[in-house]
């Protein structure tokens, strides 16, 4: 289970980042395929860590909202 922040981009398009994984970011025109598309990349991810016999990033964020 990975945790995956998600939140509107510039051009109209959701965006979303799997924040443990370096660099895993998708993006979709709705916030379903955004996250639809971030599961795709995750897992496209982590397949091509273990095929390259690197080890897979363990999840750790810790969620904290701060109001301003």
């Amino acid at each position: 289970m990975r945790q995956v922040i998600i939140y509107p981009g510039e051009d109209g398009y959701w965006v979303a980042e799997c924040s443990s994984l370096r660099g895993c970011i998708s993006q979709g025109k709705t916030r379903e395929e955004a996250v639809t598309n971030i599961k795709e990349a995750i897992q496209l991810y982590i397949e091509v860590l273990q095929e390259k016999g690197q080890p897979v990033p363990e999840e750790k964020f810790d969620v904290l909202l701060v109001a301003v």
